[in-house]
């Protein structure tokens, strides 16, 4: 408690220190983002920095509908081949560079072609790029690929100025510039970023901070401790522990949404000699050990009861969650006899690995004492993160505890982990039927009809469980009195476009 206190303390100090104006947001972060580059970073802090400097093709709402940013309208070719965008007029990069087809062209071929790309595989299905008009891009697709729009919503949709871009190269990280609401003023590792409004933005009128000044906390107890002596105005990441504490504080708002993503127990069903155990090579087993779970309980020791339950890898309140199949309740006398249907001797002996985060850990420590009423005996392999990606992508595992951080599009958040030959189905799952519905949902544009796969897709996994899901994190936000006009959105960003400081 004192090296908190002292913690905390000395990072008061630091903030007190740097003058800021009255029409500054200071934001904390969870942690201090990599490359402020769309094609090449990697990290959730970072997509929120990116929020303020750069605006990307397309966005989303609240309820996950794809909204117009810098592209106006859009249509799919009759074959579903081609992707053709009109673009916003009269807009301008921070360089005062035009924002045009020619810079969407140069944008997507960067994030295709450039060396540590990270945005390669989320739009791997663009072939080519033509430039209509000056206001009218094509993007011609290898094959159909309906995920590409959400895609577009996020940093492979985020737009650099090609002469900035051409110019620093590999550098360009180090002064960004974008088209979005503020221009990046400066970078102190570990420190600050700092960015101020830019008054040619397209849509000037609805930013009223005039600067936003983004500060790196490792500590969430540090973090909230400066947002409540008034040296941040609004954090990100809340621990699901210090809602009470925020809640009780008259000068401070809480902000919360369930995200895109969930937390799971991944089993291996087909990925060498580990997956003959028991529970990868019997689904009654398998069930059995999923009716040992009680869902709401994990959540309880988790987060305090504020995390949601799930079966599937969407959340219950995700438009795109398959109601059909709601998540079960706890049935440990089902699961006595199924194991006995399955003629397996009890108690029966499972390998859990998870990662050694205090909540991973909780949550096999809560796992591992439930199953037992059912007849598992769980051991506990607690494995360093690098190293238990290492051992999954081996097969050198039987069960895994891990997250995904989740995706707009379902099939985000899908095809990776359960379609056969995938890059991160590291089970090595493999069922035709659900292959073939996962194609369906890549290749029509028709909403019912992706739904209606999705259902197929459930009907067989929630059965065979190459995952048992267990839980969706919320986003938590904190924020002083002053700021006002804030809007959650489930992929966590923010929107800085009508927030105000009163």
């Amino acid at each position: 408690m004192l090296r908190k206190f002292l913690m905390a303390s000395a990072a008061l100090s630091l903030l007190a220190a740097a003058p800021v104006g009255a029409q500054t947001l200071r934001f904390g972060l969870s942690d201090d983002p990599d490359a402020l580059d769309p094609t090449t970073a990697r990290t959730f802090v970072g997509r929120i920095v990116f929020g303020a400097l750069c605006d990307k093709l397309m966005d989303i709402t609240p309820d996950l509908t794809v909204v117009p940013q810098l592209a106006t309208e859009w249509s799919w070719g009759d074959d579903a081949k081609s992707l053709t965008m009109k673009l916003r007029p009269n807009v301008t990069f921070h360089d005062g560079e035009k924002f045009d087809a020619e810079a969407v062209k140069y944008n997507i071929e960067r994030h295709l072609t450039m060396q540590g790309s990270q945005r390669r595989a989320e739009i791997a299905s663009i072939s080519t790029v033509d430039v209509i008009d000056p206001l009218t891009v094509k993007l011609n697709l290898k094959a159909p690929f309906a995920p590409l729009l959400a895609a577009l919503t996020d940093r492979a949709g985020m737009m650099i100025s090609p002469k900035a871009g051409k110019a620093l190269g590999d550098k360009f990280s180090s002064a960004p510039v974008c088209a979005g609401p503020y221009k990046f003023v400066e970078r102190v590792a570990q420190d600050r970023i700092v960015v101020e409004k830019f008054d040619n933005y397209w849509d000037a009128k609805d930013i009223a901070i005039k600067r936003i000044e983004f500060r790196p906390f490792t500590d969430a107890s540090v973090k909230l401790a400066n947002l409540k002596a008034g040296q941040l105005d609004m954090i990100e990441r809340v621990s699901p522990t210090d809602v009470a504490e925020v809640k009780k504080d008259s000068k401070l708002k809480l902000g919360q949404i369930t995200e895109l993503g969930y937390r799971a127990i991944r089993i291996n069903t087909n990925n060498g000699e580990r997956a003959k155990s028991v529970i990868g090579s019997n689904e009654k087993v398998r069930e059995a050990f999923e009716l040992s779970l009680d869902r709401d309980a994990i959540v309880q020791v988790v987060s305090n009861g504020e995390f949601m339950g799930g079966n599937q890898w969407l959340a219950p309140t995700n438009p795109n969650y398959v109601k059909k199949f709601p998540v079960p309740q706890r049935d440990v006398n089902k699961a006595k006899a199924l194991l006995k249907e399955a003629g397996v001797a009890t108690p029966v002996v499972v390998n859990l690995m998870t990662t050694t985060t205090t909540e991973n850990q909780q949550v096999a420590q809560i796992i591992q004492a439930m199953a037992a009423e059912s007849g598992f005996d769980v051991k506990i392999q607690s494995t360093e993160f690098a190293t238990s990606l290492q051992l999954a992508e081996k097969g050198d595992f039987e069960l895994y505890i891990q997250g995904w951080s989740g995706r707009t599009d379902p099939d985000g958040n899908l095809y990776s982990f359960i379609a056969t030959g995938a890059g991160q189905n590291d089970g090595r799952y493999s069922n035709a039927k659900v292959d073939e519905m996962l194609k369906v949902g890549r290749e029509t544009t028709a909403l019912a009809v992706r739904r209606k796969a999705y259902e197929e897709i459930a009907d067989v996994t929630l059965r065979e469980r190459p995952f048992i899901y267990l839980y969706h994190q919320k986003w938590l936000w904190a924020f002083n009195n002053k700021v006002t006009g804030f809007k959650e959105y489930p992929d966590g960003l923010v929107r800085f476009t009508n927030l105000k400081l009163n």
